[in-house]
């Protein structure tokens, strides 16, 4: 609870303002001097931001300030304009509602009001109207006169293409001849492979680099082809944004001949149909692609217990646009679920999976090797090795035993047998008499060993020998009787499809899942056909949840094996 009043003096110029009375050190003493001398508060603290926009309130001090406020640190805040704090109404009415919450005064020394009379945040908010309204004119007239100039093949500002440099004289764009060649090497190259990723290559092999000195990407090289600018036409306003949405076509601004082309244009439009009709010769199996989300359906919230909504992220270098999976609640009742995770990419869960089901193989191999040889912590390290779990301490006790029992009286697949006793009457009697028969001859082999080993009547060796090869034939020919029959009846379980567990398995020995090395799942992923991936998880992978701090905190097999992990703090 605060004793004495005391003030935050919040001070903010934008770069366009760093001059006279809006200068930072001019706002300072006016405030320093209006908190002692006419509020009579001797204590404050300042809060500056300088070159910030009056956009947002996304600025470091600011937020500082609004933190301890929270924290009940002042009864006042002042300023030197209201436009200070923000420029826009909604903004400036998020804060003014919060601060009041904490019984805080807002003044402001410029437009001599304080809110803690009824007139004071009457005329405030009407300040703020006019402010917001001055900034949208201001942007209008900002962006009509830009209008202007591009109808007329003015220069706007903007990155200049390759093969260009923009001239302080003519404040226009002028051919670079050295960025020429590489422009026209891209089309001609284009032209005669069809290929923007083998027009890639043969930059690379000739060492040649972007305008700023980086590495092409195939997506680098079709915005080189598409680009109008080459053959002399000034396009603006073509998109929402730099990167963003293309704007309906009435809205550009088109001026052909406007400046000195570097191809033709009906070499231009030639390769420009070849970009289409490939396009278009790929598009139903890339739109496909773009829409199959390995992991959907799989993936639910810890927190809330909701599943995730499966999206795309963003492009990465080389054109590849991974899923990334959000909590439905947190996605659409943000502010009631801000602890839910807001999401995780495929190419971080993508790997933890692959390769723990890899591990779980191998945990089935290591156990059918060496039996109860092989200890509990041994499997727990097969199932985590790998870089994908470096942050896993361990699995939970509880299912790492479970597991254990499971690899030890497993006869058959790990990933597509039911852990669970069988439901059909008569398989499952004819297991039972198999195993029955088994135990008889072991208890047979047993009464063997014992007669020779401790009888005075004891046999001969030969043919005890003879005896016991006899006894562990016959075990041997049951054990292949009861993983057959086994198999059998975990192919014919509802939902599980023979031919796909078929290509399941020849995809993953494809790709070396019963060998050491880790699997590289975002490299396969661009490689393979993701709707076998996706039909390989749905059919081995029942659940995955995720924690609130993007970690997986749990995977449950089909089979009824469920893993919860324990990660380091």
């Amino acid at each position: 609870m605060i004793l004495l009043e005391k003030a935050a003096l919040y001070i903010r110029v934008s770069t366009h303002h760093q001059i006279d009375k809006d200068s930072l050190p001019f706002q300072k003493k006016e405030l320093i001097n209006y908190s002692k001398y006419v509020l009579g508060v001797d204590e404050y603290e300042i809060f500056e931001d300088a070159g910030y926009s009056g956009k947002n309130t996304d600025r470091p001090k600011f937020q500082e300030m609004m933190s301890r406020i929270r924290a009940g640190e002042f009864t006042h805040v002042l300023v030197w304009k209201i436009d200070r704090v923000s420029r826009n109404l909604r903004d400036f009415t998020e804060m003014y509602d919060e601060i009041k919450k904490y019984n805080v005064t807002f003044i402001s020394k410029n437009e001599q009001f304080d809110t803690s009379t009824a007139m004071g945040e009457a005329m405030l908010k009407i300040i703020l109207v006019f402010a917001e309204l001055e900034r949208k004119l201001t942007a209008e007239r900002v962006y009509s006169i830009m209008l202007s100039r591009a109808e007329k093949g003015l220069w706007n500002g903007a990155p200049v293409p390759l093969g260009y440099d923009f001239d302080e004289e003519l404040k226009f764009a002028v051919v670079n001849e050295e960025e020429a060649k590489i422009v026209k090497f891209i089309f001609d190259t284009y032209e005669e492979v069809k290929s923007t990723g083998e027009v890639k290559h043969r930059l690379e092999a000739n060492g040649i680099r972007t305008k700023r000195n980086g590495h092409w990407t195939t997506k680098t090289i079709s915005d080189v082809i598409r680009n109008p600018f080459y053959v002399g036409t000034y396009r603006y306003n073509y998109r929402y944004s730099p990167h963003g949405k293309i704007r309906p076509e009435e809205e550009w601004v088109v001026v052909e001949d406007n400046h000195p082309a570097i191809v033709s244009k009906e070499q231009y439009e030639k390769l420009n149909k070849i970009m289409d009709s490939n396009a278009h010769g790929r598009g139903t199996d890339r739109t496909k692609e773009n829409h199959i989300h390995v992991f959907k359906g799989l993936i639910s919230c810890s927190k809330c217990n909701k599943n995730y909504i499966a999206s795309t992220d963003r492009p990465r270098s080389d054109g590849y646009r991974p899923s990334v999976y959000r909590c439905y609640n947190y996605v659409h009742n943000k502010k009631q679920y801000r602890t839910c995770s807001g999401g995780i990419g495929e190419v971080k869960l993508g790997p933890f999976v692959i390769n723990y089901i890899a591990n779980l193989i191998k945990s089935n191999e290591f156990i059918s090797t060496y039996g109860s040889k092989g200890t509990e912590k041994e499997v727990e390290k097969i199932l985590l090795k790998g870089s994908s779990f470096k942050g896993v301490a361990g699995i939970i006790a509880q299912d790492l035993k479970h597991t254990y029992e499971v690899l030890l009286k497993n006869t058959g697949d790990i990933l597509f047998d039911s852990i669970e006793e069988p439901k059909d009457i008569e398989q499952d009697m004819e297991l039972e008499s198999l195993k029955s028969e088994k135990k008889k001859i072991e208890r047979a082999l047993q009464r063997l060993e014992d007669l020779y080993l401790f009888s005075e009547d004891s046999m001969s060796e030969k043919n005890y020998l003879v005896k016991k090869q006899e006894l562990e034939k016959r075990i041997n020919s049951i054990n292949d009787k009861i993983k057959k029959r086994s198999q059998e009846y975990s192919r014919n379980l509802p939902g599980h499809d023979l031919s796909f567990i078929k290509k399941a398995t020849q995809y993953l020995l494809a790709h070396n899942l019963y060998n050491d090395r880790a699997i590289n799942y975002n490299k396969i992923v661009k490689m393979i056909d993701k709707k076998l991936l996706q039909d390989f998880m749905q059919c081995v992978v029942k659940k995955i949840t995720v924690d609130e701090d993007k970690t997986i905190s749990s995977i449950e097999f089909v089979n009824g094996l469920s893993h919860r992990f324990i990660y380091r703090k």
